[in-house]
């Protein structure tokens, strides 16, 4: 069986409040879907039904997913293609300390990754005496967290021997890879293949997850005669597709089994499109675009597009708040995204201490936590903004809790790209011994120092 009756209906509950925040009127169809009975065709119908909901009259935001539209809502004012001429070698400096930066800022994040706030992360580091954090998470924070993430044991500081698996690494790399072997032309087919031959189904989430088994499916049936698919196992059609056209159900998986569609799994996708063009905010935003578009949806999209455009131009700009500015320009400006990161922006612009703006950005957005992209972008804003130099910033990042590694890493990548090389200590490198190990299947380079070389190439690989 594909999917069970019961998860099948929680995600169709999962999707139907999302369409309610994404102004759909959904009216009635919660108590619809509960007294739905436990028929995959039922369920199946209903999950239809989602895809052509009427946008409420009094919403006001406009968010399209298509990059001509998306382009449309953009500040006509923003910069087509380059800023200004850049230097190759000092690029290539600046993403070897981006990269760096971002795998050291997400083994700072990892242990924390229990969806804690940043009030919960303080507390518990004023009681071991780490307060403000400065380094690695000690593993003394066990004995007063009620939980922790599962990679503990090889996160902690006392612990660290090499870069552990995370998928936040995995997607820049597998950026990285998209560009070796497509270039900046890259196709949703070449993404597919891609993902398809590196990344284990259990090293992936949410919306990453849900493509990567349609996928799998998809070249299941391309491979084999439809009648022949419907027999295989022995089983029985119902057995393997539960309902009368099995392409039925494969066609709903992305389109309308993927609540998690406008959350930041596309954001940790973004970094090597920032790497790979900087002072060109519109070429990095839009191939963000289009890796983001294979999984995600609205905001999920815009965010992984602003950070490619921050990271673009914090190779290139000296004004931090000019950087967040110019890459604002390159989102939809009638979108929820636009209008709760710039009150963000705002708030910190308007804050003294980075302590200061946590407090004024948890107090509106809190709600948005783990991973739900609005309040972790205004934080990350608040680390650029505050940050001395990169250890001092992914310290800020972590210490304000949610999605500790994965914006952990994305400070880490933003960070790097504007100091560069030197503003970050080695003390954060050398517990990793030179040594990475990725959750990919088929990559086989295990030194942190030539791959940090390898990505710092990105910017030349795009040109040839």
């Amino acid at each position: 069986m594909l999917i069970k009756i019961q998860t099948l209906r929680e995600r169709l509950h999962g999707v139907v409040l999302n369409k309610g925040e994404q102004g759909h009127d959904i009216e009635g169809l919660e108590e619809e879907l509960d007294n739905l009975p436990d028929s995959y065709d039922e369920l199946i119908d209903f999950s239809k039904k989602l895809s052509s909901l009427k946008i409420r009259l009094n919403w006001s935001y406009v968010e399209p997913n298509s990059i001509n539209e998306i382009m449309s809502e953009m500040d006509p004012s923003r910069p087509k293609g380059q800023i200004k001429e850049i230097d190759l070698e000092d690029s290539a400096k600046r993403v070897e300390a981006a990269f760096l930066g971002s795998l050291c800022g997400c083994m700072l994040g990892k242990p924390l990754e229990a969806q804690f706030t940043g009030h919960e992360i303080r507390k518990a580091l004023e009681e071991i005496g780490d307060w403000p954090m400065s380094k690695y998470i000690s593993k003394e924070i066990e004995e007063v967290l009620p939980r922790t993430h599962r990679s503990f044991p090889e996160t902690a500081r006392e612990y660290i021997k090499f870069v552990a698996p995370d998928d936040d690494i995995n997607y820049t790399i597998m950026g990285m890879l998209i560009l070796e072997k497509f270039g900046p032309d890259f196709t949703h087919e070449n993404m597919k293949e891609l993902w398809i031959h590196h990344l284990p189904i259990n090293t992936t989430f949410g919306p990453e997850n849900t493509k990567l088994i349609k996928s799998g499916m998809d070249l299941k049936i391309d491979g084999m005669h439809r009648s022949t698919f419907l027999e295989k196992g022995g089983i029985g059609p119902r057995k393997i597709v539960p309902t009368e056209d099995p392409e039925d159900f494969i066609d709903i998986f992305n389109d309308t089994l993927n609540p998690g569609d406008e959350l930041c799994g596309a954001a940790i996708r973004a970094d090597a499109y920032g790497y790979a063009f900087p002072g060109n905010p519109a070429m990095a935003s839009e191939l963000a675009w289009r890796d983001a578009s294979f999984t995600h949806n609205r905001t999920g999209i815009y965010g992984t597009m602003f950070i490619a455009a921050a990271i673009s131009c914090a190779q290139i700009m000296d004004d931090r708040t000019e950087i967040i500015e110019m890459a604002l320009k390159f989102v939809p400006q009638k979108s929820r995204f636009f209008e709760r990161v710039s009150v963000c922006f705002s708030d910190v612009k308007n804050s003294k201490t980075w302590e200061e703006a946590y407090e004024k950005i948890s107090d509106k957005y809190s709600e948005y936590g783990h991973c739900r992209i609005y309040q972790e972008i205004g934080m990350l804003i608040n680390s650029l903004i505050f940050a001395r130099d990169v250890g001092h910033g992914i310290c800020i990042q972590v210490s304000q809790g949610a999605d500790t590694d994965s914006f952990g890493a994305t400070s880490g990548s933003l960070l790097g790209a504007y100091f560069g090389p030197g503003f970050l200590d080695e003390t954060w490198i050398e517990p990793f011994n030179d040594d990475i190990r990725t959750g990919l299947a088929w990559f086989f380079e295990r030194s942190v120092s030539k791959l940090a070389k390898r990505m710092a190439k990105l910017p030349k690989i795009v040109r040839i």
